[in-house]
């Protein structure tokens, strides 16, 4: 039995796992890096182990120092979690060569499912459906266009998708460059890329006494940079036939590779209907949660007992209702999912209290590895929390998560909480029409700033002046003022200047910066919109804001962290930045600067790049990465690189100046104008 369990993981999946221990009367080690001392994961276990530096590389992925923790913590059990170590094979063998608990497959069963192109021979051997490998150096146009893979890892990493035939030698550079950054394997296939595919896996979990449970599929379509954004579980739209045959074929793999404990198999359903084998994820999902709302097990548990050696029985429990998970992100979707970083002011989703008390009545769990307090770094994954909903049909699913995620109060850095908002209510999605391409089809639609933002300004402002008022309201009708004009108030948020002042009637409002398809009238020559007859102020305090909009009351809730504003309504959530009265001059970045989109660490430079060299516009020259993403910045115009401040391996801020283009014609002009 498993008296002390260490989790060789942190954030969300550690916090998940402990919560299981604990229930089971299990102790409970946690590791951390020193990025993440004071992390809910290390608060929440019994004891914890530091692995010194902040680099993955130093810390999650150095399994020698692991087993050392495990050991010298006492623990006699190791759960990989998900990601890091999870699907190494050398590493699960460290963990039984030192006498303890592997809580997971066979290293055999790791090992042969770790290179992909090793598990697509062995699943051919077991008659599982595969689509055809494609050589790269032999591709002609009929091939294209094809995607490119990691053969080892996993989580998106390594993966392109080449429409061109002159691009495949460059994307198999830039694949293999970052799977062995990830990875350390920087082997990369090909295959054919299936356009407008389904991403559909299956659940399975083995015992050592030859039972195999197949629990049910899972739809995981809905990605980004071929990273899962939305899953649901069942898969909507396939019918019995198709499922029974993912049901045989994910049998079929876990018994050719002698599997036992908790995995994934992972299909692409072509559009005619065509399942075809991707990879066997031999550890738990991100997304497990909604296999286990589904069919009311608790997979971690299950996990424990297979690794004590019980034996499951003969078959799982029935599925009942749906579940639906989002992942929220700590991303700017509409800036190339750019990761966000800083403070995490509040984190709170409304729980089953929205929801009727009744025996089938929609039900809420969040998953997550922060609390309110707790800082975002540029380390690790970008993922602050899973909110699921189990109900008993899908569209009633999908419409409690959408209300959850609408009614959330998440304040700090900026989220893709508004994009799950309106993703969970698109017409593809509620209907079940969606594929792997939903994102890069409906991205700018599905990003469009946030309507009324102009009037989340007026409510931060009036919160702002109830603050500073004794008894921290504002009357909504003032009496009792001389008949003589007040001075005007003045407070700046981005592009909203909020002008407002008392009079004998009550409030006079005017704010520059009309939002598109708000319905404001906008501004009204160079002093702004008054909108004082189209919005009256009903009440007014330090945190809460009533405004009728319109003819309609509208409700605002307002929190301030200093210059940083958040405020929540029905109709949208808002992050506001005040901005100073009087501004200081600030440095201004050179024409042609290419400045960090994200905060991170420079990856690599271009081939051969150096101040003096020529590049022409497009040309990508730094590459950044930051929780688990990485990305391009090219160069803005033709010219010659004139600075280069990047170099590989050293942290950047956002905005941070990278290097400098000066743009051709710009130089020849200054060419020709010199004596």
């Amino acid at each position: 039995m498993i008296e002390s369990l260490l989790v060789a993981n942190r954030g969300e999946i550690a916090c998940r796992v402990f919560r299981t221990c604990r229930a089971r009367g299990i102790a409970t080690v946690a590791v951390h890096s020193d990025a993440d001392a004071g992390a809910l994961h290390v608060r929440e276990a019994d004891a914890a182990v530091r692995l010194p530096g902040a680099a993955p590389a130093d810390t999650y992925l150095r399994g020698d120092l692991i087993v050392k923790a495990a050991l010298a913590a006492g623990a006699d059990a190791v759960h990989p979690g998900y990601g890091f170590l999870s699907e190494n094979a050398e590493f699960a063998r460290a963990v039984l060569d030192a006498g303890l608990v592997w809580v997971g497959p066979p290293p055999g069963a790791i090992e042969a499912m770790a290179s992909k192109t090793r598990a697509k021979e062995l699943m051919a051997a077991a008659g599982v459906p595969l689509l055809a490998p494609v050589d790269p150096a032999t591709a002609t146009g009929s091939d294209l266009p094809l995607l490119l893979k990691a053969a080892a890892g996993g989580g998106g990493r390594g993966m392109r998708i080449v429409r061109e035939l002159s691009d495949v030698e460059e994307e198999l550079k830039a694949a293999s460059a970052e799977a062995a950054s990830a990875f350390g394997d920087g082997e990369v296939f090909a295959e054919p890329y299936v356009e407008r595919g389904r991403h559909v896996e299956v659940q399975i979990l083995a015992d050592a006494h030859g039972t195999v449970w197949a629990l049910g599929t899972r739809d995981c379509s809905l990605q980004r940079r071929h990273q899962k954004v939305i899953e649901e579980s069942p898969a909507p739209g396939l019918p019995d036939g198709p499922r029974a045959v993912l049901r045989e074929a994910a049998v079929a793999a876990a018994r050719a590779v002698g599997y036992r404990g908790a995995g994934t198999v992972e299909f692409l359903i072509s559009p005619q209907g065509r399942p075809y084998f991707l990879e066997m994820n031999t550890r738990l999902q991100v997304e497990h949660p909604v296999t286990e709302e589904v069919f009311g097990l608790d997979l971690v548990a299950l996990q424990l007992a297979v690794a004590e050696g019980a034996a499951l029985p003969a078959e799982p429990p029935a599925a009942r209702g749906h579940a639906v998970e989002a992942r929220l992100y700590a991303e700017d979707p509409a800036a190339g999912w750019a990761p966000q970083t800083g403070r995490l002011h509040a984190l709170e989703v409304p729980g089953p209290e929205l929801f009727p008390m009744a025996a089938a009545a929609p039900r809420l769990r969040v998953d997550t590895g922060y609390s309110d307090g707790d800082t975002i770094g540029v380390h690790y994954d970008a993922l602050l929390a899973k909110v699921i909903v189990w109900a008993p049909t899908r569209a009633e699913a999908l419409r409690a998560l959408r209300h959850a995620l609408r009614r959330a109060r998440v304040h700090g850095p900026g989220t893709n909480r508004e994009l799950l908002v309106r993703s969970l209510g698109h017409p593809d999605v509620t209907d079940g029409r969606f594929d792997t391409g939903f994102y890069e089809r409906h991205l700018d639609a599905l990003t469009t700033p946030v309507p009324g933002e102009r009037y989340a300004a007026v409510a931060a402002a009036l919160a702002d002046a109830a603050a500073r008022t004794t008894g921290g309201t504002l009357p909504a009708r003032l009496g009792g003022w001389r008949n003589v004009g007040a001075p005007a108030q003045r407070k700046t948020y981005g592009e909203h200047e909020v002008r407002y002042r008392a009079t004998r009637g009550g409030f006079v409002v005017e704010a520059d910066g009309a939002d598109e398809g708000d319905g404001a009238d906008g501004a009204d020559g160079a002093d702004g919109g008054d909108i004082g007859d189209e919005v009256q102020v009903i009440a007014a305090g330090p945190h809460r804001v009533s405004l009728e909009i319109g003819g309609v009351v509208r409700h605002f809730e307002v929190r301030a962290y200093g210059d940083e504003v958040h405020v929540d309504s029905a109709t949208g959530a808002y992050r506001l930045i005040a901005r100073p009265r009087f501004s200081e001059t600030g440095h201004r970045a050179p024409p042609g600067s290419l400045l960090a989109p994200m905060p991170g660490t420079v990856v690599r430079l271009a081939p051969g790049l150096a101040e003096g060299a020529r590049v022409t516009a497009g040309q990508p020259l730094i590459w950044l990465e930051a929780m688990k993403m990485e990305q391009r910045v090219t160069a803005p115009a033709s010219g010659t690189l004139t600075a280069l401040h990047a170099v590989p391996g050293r942290q950047v801020e956002v905005g941070a100046l990278l290097a400098v283009v000066t743009d051709a014609d710009a130089q020849d002009v200054q060419e020709e104008s010199s004596p």
